[in-house]
Order: structure tokens, then C-alpha cells, then sequence
């Protein structure tokens, strides 16, 4: 096997490099998400699968792509409170369906959390990887700490956060045609609750009330989360 480490050597290092290598990766994401046109190429995991080919094609450390990697992580709070301005412009909507919001987010987050406890046990996972699930249908911001709090892994978490999303992204599309779905509220907050902010985004593109009613699940069905976790654990 070829080895092309020395040639990443002297980049490695360098905080830059992470974010430099993320923004390409999900920049060639999106330019092939428009070409191909298909769900199945998602922006999202063609950069996951392009960072992870780069890591061990040039046998680069996590930890040195983290250095950079880290600092696109803070601005994953303030990309999901951006989500608010769809909120506000679908509020007239919001408050005329505040009652199916808030059954809806509650029964989606406890089928969620559900279907984790149940499959831990059929497999006998132990504790630690059922906390570190729990959250899986949450956004990070809100899945990482309740995981560590309640004695998860956060890399279990972040990766099963990151799957879920991807996978809502991707086959929302198709469950909202094979279910029938025409109420752009429905189909919302389905997608919010069952995948957060990366189907939140493949939301927006359906269409504005799509969208904001993803982003309002996202929240709501995290506070119901915390609140879950938080008796179970």
C-alpha cells in the first residue's frame, strides 16, 4: 500500500487544515448533490466520506484534523438558532397548530427513545452505549452534553447523531411520497423530530413550512429529550 503521509506531514498540524479540509469536502458535496440529483448523495455524507478517505489515505491523526475540525463545531449552536428566522416567518402558522406541535414532538421523541431502549436490551448493550443513544435523535448541541451527563460516549453520540440526520436527509423525501404525505406541517415536523438539524436542512429545500416546522420540532423535541433522558437515567 501506497504511503502518502509525508506529503500531509507538514499540513497536519495546522488547525487550518481541518477547516480548510472540511470546507472542501462539503463543497464537493454539494457540487455533486446538484449534479447528480439524487437524495443518495447527500452533502453531508459525501463530506464525512471524503474527510474519512483523506484521514487514512495520508494516515492522518483524528486528533490533528480535530485541531481545526473543533473550531467549525462552535458555530453549530449559532447555524441551528438561524433556523428561528424560518420560525418567524411561519409563527401565524405555529400558533394556529401549537397542540399537533407539541403531541407530535412528544410521541416522535418517545418512539425515539423507544426503539433505542428496546434494541439495547434485544442486543445487551450495556449502560453506557444505551446513554450514549438515548439522544441520537437530537441535535449535537443538545445530544453530547445530556449523553456525557447521564454517562454516554460522546464519539457514540456525535456518530449516531451524525447517521441519523443523514439518513432523515436522504429518505424523507421518499417516506413523505410513499406515505402520501400533502400537509407541509406534517411532513415537518416529522423530519425535525425523527432527524434535527441536517433534515432540517433537506426540509428547507422542500419548502418554507416544511422547513420552519422542522426547526421548531428540532427544538421542541430536544427540551422533550432532556426531559426523557432525564427520568430514564
Amino acid at each position: 500500500m501506497f504511503d502518502f503521509s509525508y506529503l500531509a506531514e507538514p499540513l497536519a498540524g495546522q488547525p487550518m487544515f481541518g477547516i480548510a479540509l472540511t470546507l472542501f469536502a462539503y463543497a464537493f458535496g454539494v457540487w455533486l448533490s446538484r449534479r447528480v440529483k439524487t437524495p443518495l448523495v447527500n452533502p453531508m455524507l459525501v463530506a464525512l466520506v471524503l474527510v474519512i478517505a483523506v484521514l487514512l489515505l495520508f494516515r492522518i491523526p483524528y486528533a490533528s484534523y480535530e485541531s481545526g475540525g473543533a473550531v467549525i463545531t462552535l458555530f453549530l449552536a449559532p447555524s441551528t438558532a438561524v433556523l428561528a428566522v424560518k420560525i418567524y416567518e411561519q409563527f401565524q402558522l405555529l400558533k394556529e397548530n401549537w397542540l399537533p406541535v407539541l403531541i407530535g414532538c412528544a410521541v416522535g421523541s418517545a418512539a425515539s427513545i423507544l426503539c433505542v431502549v428496546v434494541l439495547c436490551r434485544l442486543f445487551f448493550l450495556d449502560t453506557s452505549l444505551l446513554c450514549s443513544l438515548l439522544p441520537k435523535s437530537v441535535t449535537t448541541a443538545i445530544a453530547i452534553p445530556l449523553a456525557e451527563q447521564s454517562g454516554g460516549i460522546a464519539a457514540v453520540t456525535v456518530a449516531a447523531v451524525v447517521l441519523t440526520g443523514i439518513m432523515g436527509a436522504v429518505f424523507a423525501p421518499f417516506w413523505i411520497r410513499m406515505l402520501k404525505t400533502t400537509n407541509p406541517v406534517e411532513a415537518g415536523l416529522a423530519i425535525g423530530v425523527s432527524s434535527h438539524a441536517l433534515g432540517t436542512s433537506k426540509a428547507i429545500e422542500i419548502g418554507d413550512v416544511e422547513g420552519a416546522m422542522s426547526g421548531i420540532a428540532l427544538g421542541v423535541a430536544g427540551l422533550i429529550t432532556v426531559i426523557y433522558v432525564t427520568f430514564l437515567t
